[in-house]
């Protein structure tokens, strides 16, 4: 007999015009049976009962997918994709690693190098069931356009970040306008690009002048744009920005007229009661970063605070692990062991709350509400299938709740971005992932070894030999 699942992918991979038909749809308002999609020229052009599309389109042949989930795909509101060379370096490191690990890293990479570690993690990303990824710019010098190749050569969408700080500009005004040139072209430049969205970012408010900050700003709102910096990740961070501005770095945001709609936030943790108010106020966004918090972060932000107070949010990753699916439980998990324990508050929101924050409200955090984000007819085709036919849903009572503490990676049987069938089975289906994995274990050993990396922690057998 044939294998149906190898005809399936032939039948996926042929691309053109689909008509899917899912056990199970995941919309906006939960998992739907009954329904199917049909997908034409890298969108959805219908959504709607099988038995509508089937008469609709005689020509089709039905892809009929027993025991799947059609979803759409993750978004990863904050990650860092030319730090994956790094990875496990992190791992037991105290607050600020940037300082230590990831600046000196990244700032050994050249372009070439750039663009194989953002290839990896943006292969990871997918591997993950992110078909959006927001990057939140590169450190390497060569490498943003390595990091936007990469996306593209991927097939992953990606909101890619060009950082301009200015705290060590020394040529004045002339430096200043360089910069905010620089930012006005590669606006510009990408503005039609299919996959890669064009933002602008500042690592830390303190980073930047107050002038930069606000120009930087009022650029991407009138660019309709995201302006991506961290905030409040660190208790360091908000102290050095009170000795150093008299203020928190939320509140010189907002004082400097850079807090407004085209914000996305990183992390936001420690916000106090007036630094609540300024942001929802402001109409910016937050990326919440539930996995970072647990590795390296000193807080957790209350998200279902953020979202009674009607702030936008999505959860990244903040590249620590690139896996949508554990994002997903990190999320409800963290939200309840830090705040939900506290007041008896046993549901945290329920499982369709980090379902819909990690998918179409994540779109809509990262400025790509319009683009992605849903299966509804006229946004992009970024969708996952997931096998359901395994032992952990079986028997199914809740499967959007299912979803957040149940899913594995391995679930995910195909990936598509933008109409086109990017990974099945984990696998790209017109690349050669292991050449790239031996050519990275390569590069990475030299780099790596050749950056002034500063770790305080020793490795996992390190430690336990010292604490034997």
């Amino acid at each position: 007999m044939p294998d149906h699942k190898m005809m399936t992918q032939d039948l996926l991979e042929a691309g053109g015009e689909l008509l899917l038909a899912p056990e199970w749809l995941m919309l906006p308002t939960g998992a739907a049976t009954g329904m199917g999609v049909v997908v034409r020229e890298r969108r959805f052009a219908q959504v709607a009962p099988i038995a509508e599309l089937v008469a609709a389109h005689p020509h089709l042949t039905v892809i009929d997918l027993p025991r799947r989930l059609l979803m759409p795909g993750l978004i990863d509101t904050h990650t860092h994709l030319t730090q994956s060379f790094g990875k496990s370096l992190a791992f037991g490191e105290p607050s600020e690693i940037f300082k230590r690990i990831w600046v000196p890293m990244e700032g050994v990479l050249d372009a070439d190098a750039a663009y194989l570690a953002s290839k990896l993690a943006a292969f990871e990303s997918l591997r993950g069931g992110f078909t959006t990824v927001v990057d939140a710019g590169t450190r390497s010098e060569a490498g943003l356009d390595g990091v936007a190749n990469a996306a593209r050569d991927v097939g992953i969408r990606c909101v890619l970040g060009m950082i301009c700080n200015d705290a060590g500009n020394t040529d004045g005004e002339a430096g200043a306008l360089r910069i905010l040139a620089a930012a006005e072209g590669f606006l510009s430049r990408l503005e039609h690009d299919p996959l890669v969205h064009p933002s602008l970012a500042i690592s830390i408010p303190e980073a930047a002048t107050d002038r930069m900050l606000h120009d930087v700003a009022r650029l991407t709102q009138e660019a309709g744009r995201c302006f991506q910096t961290h905030v409040n990740e660190h208790l360091a961070a908000i102290e050095r920005s009170l000795v150093a501005r008299g203020l928190r770095p939320l509140e010189l945001l907002h004082a400097v007229g850079a807090l407004n709609e085209s914000g996305l936030l990183a992390h936001a943790t420690m916000l106090t009661a007036r630094e609540l108010g300024l942001l929802r106020d402001s109409g910016a966004a937050v990326a919440y970063n539930p996995v970072a918090s647990q590795w390296k972060g000193n807080a957790v932000l209350d998200a279902l605070l953020l979202k009674t107070l009607g702030v936008r949010f999505g959860l990244g990753t903040d590249g620590t692990r690139a896996d949508g699916l554990r994002l997903m439980d990190a999320a409800e998990a963290t939200q309840r062991i830090a705040h939900g324990l506290s007041n008896g508050d046993s549901s945290c929101g329920g499982g369709g709350v980090w379902v819909d924050h990690a998918t179409h409200l994540g779109a809509r955090a990262a400025g790509l509400g319009a683009v992605t984000g849903r299966i509804e007819a006229g946004l992009a085709a970024d969708f996952l299938l997931l096998d359901l036919d395994v032992p952990e849903f079986v028997p199914s009572w809740d499967l959007t709740w299912e979803l957040v503490r149940f899913a594995n990676r391995d679930q995910i049987e195909a990936v598509f971005v933008d109409g086109k069938l990017r990974l099945w089975r984990g696998w790209p289906v017109d690349w050669d992932a292991r050449a790239l994995m031996a050519e990275v274990a390569q590069v990475a050993k030299r780099d790596v070894a050749r950056a002034p990396i500063h770790r305080v922690h020793p490795t996992a057998d390190g430690h336990r030999a010292a604490n034997a």
